[in-house]
This record gives C-alpha cells, structure tokens and sequence, in this order.
C-alpha cells in the first residue's frame, strides 16, 4: 500500500535523509529545499514536494518547481508519485528532469510522452572525488588567471548566460529570457558560486555551481564564446570551481551533458561517466 502525501514544514530531515542516499542526482532537490523550504510561496526554488511512503519508508519523491520544472527522485512508484505531484500543485508542466528512466516514466504517466519539446536530452552523469581533482598546467590554457567575476562583468555574464540557454536549452531569444538571466547570474554572484577564467583583463569562460550543499556542488551553466573555445579556458575555470568547493568542504562535485566537447573537457580535470540523466522541457 503506498501513501501519498505533500511534504510540509517539519519533514526536512526526513526529505534530506532520503535525498542523501541519492545524493548524485539529487543536488536541485536537497538545495532547493534547504534555500526556499518546502512550502511553495511562488518564490524563486520554491516548489510542492509529494513523496510516496511504503511501510511508512519514504521511497520517492517529486517536486513541482516554481519554474515549471519537475524535479524527480521516485526510483519506486514514479508514476503515482508525480501524478501526486502535479495534482497537489495544480500548475503546467513545463519540463522533467532526474535520473533518466524516471524521466521516461514520468512522462509517460502524465500523458506527455508525444507532447512537443524544446529539448529532450539523454545526458550522461559525470562525478568526481574532490580529492582526485586534476588541475590543468596553466600553460596547457594559455596561462589564463580565474577569479570571481567583477561587478563590471555582470552585464556580459548575463549575456552569455541568455547565449548559453538557447544554445544548450533550446530556448528563443526574448525579455522574459533576459530577465530571467540576469535574475539567475545576480544570484550566482550573491552566492558566491560562480567564477570566470580571466586572460588579459577580460572575461574568456564561465563556470558555476547550480546547487552547493556542504558536502557536494554541482556545476552547470559552464560557457565559453565560439570564438573562444578549444583554447583550455572551461578546462581552467572548471577546475577552479571544482577547488574551491573542495576549499569549502565538498568532497564531491557532479555534473551532466550530452556534448562531446564537454565530456573531454570534464574528463580531463578528473570527472569519471557513472549513470544516466534526463532533462525535456516541453514547448
């Protein structure tokens, strides 16, 4: 018999224990929830968490974000969980990720198998042991410096954070998306979780945490320019970021892609290939 509930103020530990036995793929959840708590407000990371319990175990859940997105950790009973989900929210669905066979499944349980998408992405999971960071040659990237940004480099980070979204996310050039940039770059910075590699004064790549816990980071939204690429900068910068989480306290960084050029770059600074993950956001 499994019981469905909306988890509410008071369930923390009991969701952070249950995340942290999945703790890979489970970085937006437990981050989510630690920064904007488990009762959605419409806030930024907010979001309507429904978990399935067996037995009285908690073995799945979902979480309907405040950007659409369905944040998926259901390895048991994925279909009713967040079909829970969703009707506890009672808001579109505008995209699913977690790990893949989940993905697929809850796809499939809300009827959206054949609906229309912007991305569908088969992602492949990397994971690395801090203590096994490889930290490139500065020669073997042009001798570039990284830092975190400066105030002054804000408006061509939310560039190329807007660049980076429809490039990689499939999204269309708009205000909203913008907006939306600069709101998630003044968030990185106020955090302090975003750094640039530097070659003579100007910003050449871009790497940051998307979720940080004290244990565990997890890197996204890392961009070089075109015109910049295959010269080592993401490698530099990449492994910059990765150093300064382990200076903080993580052991563990993480991080998923589907681009070829991407992996070697990852791979190279230590990051190993350990399961799969999947990302749709529907049009």
């Amino acid at each position: 018999m499994l019981e469905l509930r909306t988890l509410a103020a008071g369930d923390e530990a009991l969701l952070e224990s249950f995340l942290a036995a999945h703790r890979d793929t489970s970085m937006f959840l437990r981050s989510n929830a630690r920064q904007a708590g488990l009762v959605y407000r419409g806030q930024r990371l907010g979001a309507t968490y429904v978990a399935g319990f067996a037995r009285g175990q908690l073995v799945g859940v979902a979480a309907h974000a405040w950007n659409g997105l369905i944040l998926l950790q259901a390895p048991l009973e994925t279909a009713a969980v967040v079909q829970a989900c969703v009707d506890a929210s009672g808001r579109p669905v505008a995209g699913l990720t977690g790990p893949l066979e989940q993905v697929q499944a809850a796809r499939e349980a809300l009827g959206l198998t054949g609906a229309p998408a912007n991305l569908e992405e088969d992602e492949i999971l990397f994971v690395l042991d801090a203590q096994r960071l490889v930290l490139p040659e500065p020669r073997a990237c042009g001798a570039v410096s990284c830092r975190p940004p400066l105030p002054s480099e804000r408006d061509t980070l939310c560039a190329w954070r807007v660049a980076y979204e429809i490039e990689c996310l499939g999204r269309q050039d708009s205000e909203e998306l913008r907006a939306r940039a600069r709101e998630w770059i003044d968030a990185q910075i106020e955090e302090a979780v975003i750094w640039v590699a530097v070659l003579e004064g100007r910003p050449v790549s871009l790497s940051a945490f998307n979720a940080a816990l004290p244990d565990i980071v997890q890197l996204g939204g890392v961009y070089t320019p075109p015109e910049l690429r295959g010269r080592g900068y993401a490698k530099a910068v990449v492994a910059h970021s990765v150093h300064t989480g382990r200076a903080r306290g993580a052991t563990r960084a993480v991080l998923f892609t589907s681009n070829p050029s991407a992996m070697r770059t990852y791979e190279a600074v230590g990051f190993r290939r350990a399961g799969d993950y999947g990302l749709v956001l529907f049009a």
